[in-house]
């Protein structure tokens, strides 16, 4: 691994990083994601895009494990959402459909983290509940792999 995959990018006062999902095959997949880790740019997330890469997503951090809820208010693009919890499994994927204010999309269970991408991007990687999300060094170094 180079150096670089350890240190985040920072573009217009935007944040990306490289995180790894583990899938249901054991294997390693690699998403680009934009870090969403203050309440400003949680609120903000993906609204008003018209393109997301096909490796691309948003990790949203939050402060500590509590039920989220999202909407797709302004939001063009269609999504699908990972609701993870503190020690970096996933527990709930869901589809959301573009532009919509209601239904929100609501974790079942308290989650720390949520990662939004392309909708069916999940399914395509055979990403799902109790696959395993490695940070990379996304939040800080301390703790690039979220604990074991």
């Amino acid at each position: 691994m180079s150096f670089l995959m350890y240190t985040p990018a920072i573009l217009a006062g935007e944040i990306f990083c490289d995180i790894f999902i583990i899938n249901d095959q054991n294997e390693r997949i690699s998403l680009r994601v934009q870090l969403a880790r203050f309440h400003r740019e949680r609120q903000r997330g993906l609204m008003f895009r018209k393109h997301l890469g096909d490796n691309d997503g948003m990790l949203f951090v939050f402060e500590r494990e509590k039920h989220l809820n999202f909407w797709m208010k302004h939001t063009y693009i269609p999504l699908s959402i990972a609701f993870v919890g503190k020690d970096g499994i996933i527990k709930e994927t869901k589809e959301m459909e573009p532009l919509r204010v209601y239904p929100s999309y609501s974790s079942k269970e308290p989650a720390m983290y949520a990662i939004e991408v392309n909708r069916g991007w999940f399914k395509k990687h055979n990403i799902s509940r109790g696959s395993k999300v490695i940070l990379n060094g996304c939040i800080s170094k301390q703790n690039s792999i979220i604990k074991r």
